[in-house]
């Protein structure tokens, strides 16, 4: 059994200012991001495509400003929408209190996409296309994210078997071993969805399959470490005995394996 590390939230401190690892672990997704995504200009079809315009680091940084945007804004209304809609109807200011915490990877994922709209049309590019340059970029920004929880020692696992070698003893969570679940999320959501996306991208795909290669992808390994996450207290375990989190996921499943059979069916000679 182990007892997880007493980690200062904090990683440096200068004066007033505190600069928190999980801060840190956003500008580690944002950089590599960057670093993705730029790599991503080199690669077919995107190093060809010239109408209405090429793809230039400008698109990049772009995209990532926005993507901040959508994920910080959807998150967050997704959060309070999926959650806990009663409390903040009652309560609608505290929407505004991002410092409380309570962000939902599902409301932000959607407001990327909403948030990738407005690019696509603004420079008149194919939404779909947009979203499989996207989408390989993505995981190891997740996996960032899960790095950080695990440092904070938050969003836990369930209670674990004594005799799993690897069950952990969260401070705030009792005294039982638990799954390190956000050490799950890292390497299914974050290391393996990335490699195995960044290496389906690599061929000629038809356009939409890269990114609903993502969504299918994203839904089956989240689905998978709800059974080992602790669910929400205020909402346990819903119908079927799944999780908030595993209930968001079936439609993203069930639509990602649609869409690539769709896009690969509707247009098995087109590329992204």
């Amino acid at each position: 059994m182990l007892i997880h590390p007493q980690i200062d939230p904090v990683a440096l401190q200068l004066g007033p200012l505190a600069i928190h690892w999980y801060g840190l672990t956003y500008l580690a997704a944002f950089g590599l991001f960057m670093l993705l995504a730029n790599a991503r200009l080199k690669h077919e079809p995107f190093a060809s495509i010239q109408t209405p315009q090429p793809w230039i680091r400008r698109d990049t940084e772009d995209i990532l400003f926005l993507g901040v945007m959508g994920v910080v804004l959807g998150g967050r209304i997704g959060y309070c929408l999926f959650y806990k809609p009663a409390y903040y109807l009652s309560h609608p200011l505290e929407i505004f209190a991002v410092w409380q915490g309570g962000m939902s990877f599902h409301g932000g994922m959607l407001g990327v996409m909403a948030a990738m709209v407005w690019y696509a049309r603004s420079r008149r590019r194919p939404f779909m296309q947009v979203m499989d340059f996207v989408a390989p970029c993505v995981p190891t920004g997740l996996a960032a994210g899960r790095l950080g929880n695990f440092i904070n020692g938050e969003l836990w696992g369930r209670v674990a078997d004594p005799s799993l070698p690897w069950g952990m003893v969260f401070r705030g969570a009792g005294d039982l071993p638990r799954h390190p679940s956000q050490v799950y999320q890292f390497l299914m959501e974050g290391v393996l969805l990335f490699a195995l996306l960044w290496l389906y991208a690599r061929k000629p795909r038809a356009t939409g399959q890269v990114s609903s290669v993502f969504l299918f992808g994203y839904g089956v390994f989240r689905f998978i470490a709800e059974f080992f996450r602790e669910p929400d207290a205020h909402l346990g375990l819903l119908s079927l005995g799944m999780s908030m989190g595993q209930w968001l996921c079936v439609p993203m499943i069930v639509a990602g394996a649609g869409m690539w059979w769709w896009y690969g069916q509707r247009s098995p000679g087109a590329r992204a």
